[in-house]
């Protein structure tokens, strides 16, 4: 099993549309404007205000990014 992100509602449901490989791809489909995955691995200042925008949406949508169990290729095949 792998470990995939994805957002959680104020009411536990999760929301498919958010399902990505890692926190930070999740992140960046929250916030409705598009930061660059690079510049916010090397750029501090940016890095922040990226931080606020998403701590914004999170905060006024009483969303989570949560980790989720993702079966593998494998397993769904199987099934």
């Amino acid at each position: 099993m792998r470990t995939a992100w994805t957002v959680r509602d104020s009411k536990g449901r999760v929301l498919p549309h958010f399902i990505a490989a890692s926190w930070l791809e999740v992140a960046r489909m929250v916030v409705p404007t598009r930061y660059d995955a690079f510049r916010l691995q090397v750029s501090s200042s940016y890095r922040e205000m990226f931080n606020r925008d998403l701590e914004a949406v999170l905060a006024r949508e009483a969303w989570q990014i949560v980790p989720i169990r993702s079966r593998s290729k494998l397993e769904r095949k199987l099934n």
